[in-house]
């Protein structure tokens, strides 16, 4: 009689485990428990990536300084976010609208902010694998996050909403925020300026 061994279960990764890595210099995701590990970035990022991204800065944060207080913020750079809804998961966001209430309910000593951030925008770079996008996306999604996926080659914006297909934005279309980014409205074309 033969008897069947299975494989030993996989270790999932906490948070605190996930930042005790030592520094190494590669970046990393942790989604639901699972570290994937990311192709270097910076040195493929390219000039259409950092415009994009200054352009999606200036535009959101002219919005948000007209917005009643309390007003929350605006970040970028790979902003880390701990997923409560999947609390064994650490993103970064290119660009982020966090709202006032969890960067009041985030303690000012951790690293991250400590929930999903109202819009999560990412700009796809010539390094980024369609399957890590899509795993990304959808965590920020199940943490109720809206996202933006812009395309710098073909100058669109997708917007992600959960439960919602994706709508698809050219530079000859207008992009609204609502009704995550009250008033918030742009041509696409900004963008890409």
């Amino acid at each position: 009689m033969s008897v069947a061994i299975s494989p030993p279960a996989e270790k999932l990764m906490t948070v605190e485990e996930f930042l005790a890595l030592p520094d190494d210099g590669k970046e990393r995701w942790l989604i639901r428990g699972r570290v994937y590990p990311r192709e270097p970035s910076m040195s493929v990022r390219n000039r259409k990536h950092s415009k994009v991204e200054a352009n999606l800065v200036a535009l959101l944060k002219s919005w948000l300084d007209r917005q009643p207080e309390p007003r929350g913020e605006i970040h970028c750079g790979d902003a880390g976010f701990r997923l409560r809804r999947t609390s064994d998961s650490l993103v970064g966001a290119d660009v982020a609208y966090v709202s006032a209430d969890l960067v009041s309910a985030t303690a000012e000593e951790l690293p991250y902010h400590d929930g999903p951030p109202v819009l999560a925008v990412e700009i796809l770079s010539p390094s980024d694998k369609h399957e890590d996008l899509v795993r990304k996306v959808a965590a920020y999604l199940e943490a109720g996050a809206t996202v933006w996926e812009v395309d710098p080659d073909f100058r669109t914006v997708r917007v992600h909403r959960l439960g919602e297909v994706p709508e698809t934005f050219n530079v000859r279309q207008e992009l609204s925020g609502e009704p995550d980014l009250p008033g918030f409205r742009v041509a696409v074309a900004e963008i890409f300026r």
